[in-house]
């Protein structure tokens, strides 16, 4: 249905990217406000490879709030929804556009419904931080079309009501979520430690083991985890402060060898954790515990670390590498074991493909002729079908603004998803 005559629509549309953990979130001390027990570290990866690209759109003509997430309608009555709308809502500027006559007060905006329409470009839940991704998006696309004038460490703590690592989303390069003190959780933010160009040599390859939905959510994992596990408590209390300042001199002195023993030591006492659950929590599989294996043995024969490897929660491996040639060698391992199902190897690997070139992977035959990887003791085994496809990409920038109106996933007439 068109907007009556004399109706308009307003919309923006914004690009997140998505980011991983290498000093990990688990476990809240505040369930509602979601604060976590501990800080965490993050990497923001490259939105043109990992994203979600949200438009809101606002018009008297619209009788209720909804959204739309990869073109399905959900449901927007769940409390984190709810909590960022109120959160911007509140913050909302008066705004005017003449050439549209359209002038809105900032007391307006409570009374206006929005339209969101919200698309990911890879998994949803499978544990590639999807949530993140759609929360940072979601927060700070409501604050461009509002006219909202906090700045992105307010927005952040708003993103945390969604999501507690989408507040790590709403900057590029490294990033620090402060568990803060506060009660009412207005010191629970994120900061950028340093941006997506201080240390650009890094690689990131993404092994999707899995892009089905996981077993244990994450909410109710750390529920679990928080009430059972005895090992969560010494972690957030004892390892992860020290861990924290380390991460942090690793990365301001682009120190890979430490880097990569704290990422690997924090991706390993987490899945402790989950196994310290009761019931127990597993994420990872077989085919994560192979590719652990792979670097652990790779690293070992080098006699210092070539790739870090990081899992969330699920089975998806994240592997960063120290500099684009190593990531070449990485990713002639990884194919040697994991060989794609059928011929085509460009849908195999998406993100990055000029990877393929440095690593000498033109065809499938280049494959089929990789020698096998010398520290490994069973050479002969491969897994072909275990892993989906790989993600190949490096460190990105922040949330951006999407001004062409094609990409907009909202048609500005009808104010529903475009094609709906």
């Amino acid at each position: 249905m068109a907007a009556p005559e004399g109706q308009w629509v307003l919309m923006a549309t914004g690009r997140s990217p998505t980011n991983i953990a290498v000093i990990k979130y688990w476990g809240k001390r505040d369930e509602a406000l979601i604060l976590p027990v501990n800080d965490s570290i993050s990497v923001t990866l490259d939105p043109g490879h990992l994203s979600a690209t949200t438009t809101v759109a606002v018009s008297p003509s619209f009788p209720s709030d909804r959204m739309w997430l990869n073109g399905k309608e959900i449901s927007l009555s769940g409390g984190r929804f709810q909590s960022c709308l109120r959160e911007i809502r509140k913050r909302a500027c008066e705004f005017e556009d003449e050439k549209k006559g359209i002038k809105i007060k900032k007391e307006d905006w409570e009374k206006l419904h929005v339209h969101i329409a919200s698309y990911n470009n890879f998994p949803t839940a499978a544990g590639l931080a999807s949530s993140a991704a759609g929360f940072a998006c979601l927060v700070f696309t409501l604050g461009k079309l509002m006219n909202v004038k906090e700045d992105y460490g307010e927005l952040s703590s708003i993103a945390r009501q969604g999501s507690g690592s989408a507040c790590r989303s709403l900057y590029g390069g490294f990033v620090k979520w402060c568990m803060g003190k506060r009660d009412d959780g207005s010191d629970s933010l994120a900061v950028q430690l340093a941006d997506e160009t201080h240390w650009n040599d890094l690689v990131i390859i993404i092994a999707v083991v899995s892009s089905k939905q996981k077993e244990t959510s994450s909410t109710s994992g750390m529920r679990d985890t928080v009430e059972t596990s005895p090992l969560l408590q010494y972690r957030a209390q004892t390892v992860v402060p020290s861990r924290v300042l380390k991460m942090e001199e690793a990365i301001k002195n682009q120190d890979f060898e430490s880097f990569a023993k704290l990422t690997c030591a924090d991706s390993n006492q987490f899945h402790a954790v989950c196994l310290d659950t009761s019931p127990p929590i597993f994420y990872m599989n077989d085919t994560s515990h192979r590719i652990i294996s792979l670097v652990e043995k790779w690293n070992q024969s080098e006699g210092t670390p070539q790739v870090a490897y990081t899992f969330d929660a699920g089975p998806n491996a994240v592997l960063i590498a120290r500099n684009r040639k190593t990531a070449a060698v990485l990713l002639q391992k990884l194919l040697y074991y994991f060989p794609p199902q059928d011929k085509d190897l460009s849908s195999y690997l998406v993100g990055d493909k000029s990877i393929l070139g440095d690593a000498g992977l033109h065809s499938i035959e280049d494959v089929e002729a990789l020698p096998a990887p010398p520290e490994m003791k069973i050479q002969d085994q491969k897994f072909k079908g275990d892993v989906s496809y790989f993600i190949c990409s490096r460190l990105g920038t922040g949330p951006k603004v999407v001004a062409d109106e094609n990409q907009a996933l909202i048609d500005s007439v009808t104010g529903l998803p475009k094609g709906v």
